[in-house]
């Protein structure tokens, strides 16, 4: 059939702004279709694609890591109370990233740890983290070691034994019944403690609290000493909207200090 050309370039006319019109509206809230050779083909959505893409950008960032040497245990001095760590003794390669509280539960954070393969140590506060206990087993079910951070996260220095034995005993009790595992390490929420914290570690039957020589916030590491991570620090961050920043930063200052992020508990078997 003859087509007149004035009328064919109408109808072509036509069909190219109902394919740009399609293309322009990808969240249009149904399955966008785009035409090209003669087929027609799903169009992604915007937001699918900066996902994907930003998934694959910050995988890309995980600095790699060699294999943790062998622990060599360390022995606590005897004491009145649990020893006060903040950075493990040891001559052995090492650093260890530890991650506080629980209230931000970031949907990337355990594909992060994941893909790392590095181990991790979560000090979880029991009131952060009852709304979503699942969170928390996938993360261990990928091998992060789950600690003791009290109940409901208050400051400790000054308070009396039975207040700080509710906080720290009963809180690694409800860590036990949740997760399966009883925690050995305790952080006092904001680093603070007094001989009494220490002592209801020991009695709580935890091996040692720890503090921190290393802080992570807002993708940026932040040093009590020298700028350059030791051998047996301890890098404090936190569950934080800033999650994937702050973890590869720790990862990223390890790695520049040429050293191994290394499992926290086999230094306290």
């Amino acid at each position: 059939m003859h087509v007149p050309p004035a009328k064919a370039r109408l109808l072509a006319a036509v069909l190219l702004v109902v394919v740009v019109v399609a293309v322009s509206n990808p969240d249009s809230g149904r399955t966008v279709r785009w035409v090209s050779s003669g087929r027609t083909h799903p169009q992604p959505s915007t937001s699918a694609m900066s996902a994907s893409s930003a998934g694959g950008a910050y995988l890309a960032r995980l600095p790699k890591f060699d294999k943790a040497p062998p622990a060599h245990p360390v022995t606590a001095a005897e004491s009145d109370g649990a020893p006060w760590i903040s950075r493990v003794p040891t001559d052995q390669p090492v650093a260890f990233v530890t991650i506080d509280d629980g209230w931000v539960k970031h949907p990337e954070a355990a594909e992060l740890v994941r893909e790392s393969r590095v181990p991790v140590t979560l000090f979880l506060a029991v009131n952060a983290i009852q709304d979503n206990p699942a969170y928390f087993t996938t993360l261990q079910d990928i091998g992060a070691v789950i600690e003791a951070h009290t109940i409901t996260h208050p400051k400790l220095r000054g308070q009396s034994y039975a207040f700080q034995k509710h906080e720290i005993c009963d809180g690694a009790d409800q860590l036990t019944e949740l997760f399966g595992r009883r925690p050995t390490m305790f952080r006092p929420p904001f680093g603070e403690q007094d001989s009494t914290t220490l002592r209801v570690v020991r009695d709580c039957g935890m091996k040692a609290a720890l503090f921190w020589k290393e802080t992570v916030n807002r993708g940026r590491v932040q040093y009590q000493e020298a700028r350059i991570v030791q051998p047996g620090d301890v890098i404090l961050m936190h569950f934080r909207e800033q999650f994937v920043d702050d973890f590869i930063a720790a990862l990223e200052a390890i790695k520049a200090a040429g050293l191994t992020p290394a499992r926290l508990e086999d230094y306290f078997p």
